[in-house]
């Protein structure tokens, strides 16, 4: 007997160790990363609640019924995979345009739909993408508090934008913020580390690319035009 269950809360290759320790007592056990899938293969295996309950014991992780076994991860191609942050920053540059004097204000106005819309997306799973972002952010992986805190600074960031509040000091601590999160994102690049992106927390299942690592430095990048406009 064989099932196949998605797996939630699952970002890197350290949360498969947990999962494949936690389900080992019920039944043989195959977890992936990407896709997020753990494979059961046994005489008999326990319900779906049982194996939930089991998994709290590893962390924050959770199993659901694979509503479709025809489409994997790794069916989609580049364009599958990252449409829809394509679609979110494509929308967000368009409303940008909106009551715009000159490429500052546009700018002003992409940063702060950037920031809000990025770090709400985190709120819906604070603890999941807390553990994600962990998995390759070095302040996150030295003070766990802080990917608890990094949605809050983003929409802090965001609203500051918004209002147009001490642009200066918003525009450093961007510079600040987004350079300290991309030299974490070049190094799991460069380790090939196979982990979920968090730039949208864990509502959208977006592997670590260099496209990450282009929305840091963009961010950097246009901080630095305004402060020497």
């Amino acid at each position: 007997m064989k099932t196949i269950y998605e797996v939630h809360g699952m970002h890197c290759g350290a949360c498969v160790d947990k999962i494949q320790k936690a389900l080992q007592p019920f039944a043989s056990a195959e977890v992936s990363l990407n896709p997020p899938r753990a494979t059961l293969s046994g005489d008999s295996i326990p319900e779906l609640g049982q194996l939930n309950q089991a998994l709290k014991s590893a962390g924050y992780y959770r199993l659901s019924e694979l509503a479709d076994h025809s489409t994997t991860v790794t069916d989609k191609s580049w364009f599958q995979t990252y449409l829809p942050l394509l679609l979110i920053v494509g929308i967000l540059s368009l409303v940008s345009f909106y009551s715009i004097h000159n490429s500052s204000d546009w700018m002003l106005n992409f940063m702060a739909g950037f920031f809000i819309v990025f770090g709400t997306f985190k709120l819906f799973d604070l603890r999941g993408f807390q553990n994600a972002y962990a998995s390759y952010d070095l302040l996150a992986k030295q003070y766990p508090t802080y990917g608890l805190v990094y949605p809050f600074i983003e929409l802090a960031l965001g609203f500051a934008f918004l209002f147009r509040y001490q642009i200066t000091f918003t525009l450093y601590a961007t510079i600040a913020v987004m350079t300290v999160g991309s030299l974490g994102v070049l190094q799991a690049l460069r380790n090939k580390q196979a982990i979920r992106c968090a730039c949208l927390g864990t509502s959208l299942n977006l592997p670590m690319s260099t496209v990450t690592l282009v929305e840091d430095l963009v961010m950097v990048l246009m901080s630095v035009a305004m402060l020497l406009a």
